[in-house]
């Protein structure tokens, strides 16, 4: 069994969110995503559908061309080959569960780090 919380894995990176990886099999990867202000993980659609929890903050997470703000509690899912992101409101921290299936390929990960590299959350 893996098992851990929020506060034990907790770790926030001034230049980019930061994904604790808690558990990754051919079929899953779970990760914390910790968010400072305005923080995101880039738009981008890879094969893999994924539930996001939200612990604590505020922010958005893109579905396709919707975006839906996202507070303490509540659970989206965004199917494969969807458009999405997450981003932290511009006021607070944003702390999430992220729940991949299956885990999203190297390649399909490309589209996060240009986005990252040009601080663009829809590259």
């Amino acid at each position: 069994m893996t098992a851990t919380d929020f506060d034990a894995v907790r770790e926030y990176d001034d230049d980019q969110f930061s994904a604790v990886e808690v558990f990754r099999s051919d079929r899953m990867k779970v990760v914390c995503g910790y968010f400072e202000p305005g923080q995101f993980i880039p738009v981008h659609a890879p094969a893999s559908d994924v539930a996001i929890h939200v612990q604590s903050g505020s922010g958005i997470v893109r579905d396709g061309d919707t975006e839906r703000a996202v507070e303490p509690g509540d659970v989206v899912v965004v199917e494969a080959d969807t458009d999405r992101g997450v981003k932290a409101d511009e006021d607070g921290r944003l702390e999430a569960l992220l729940v991949t299936a299956p885990p999203p390929t190297d390649a399909e990960h490309e589209p996060v780090r240009k986005g990252l590299k040009q601080n663009e959350f829809d590259p």
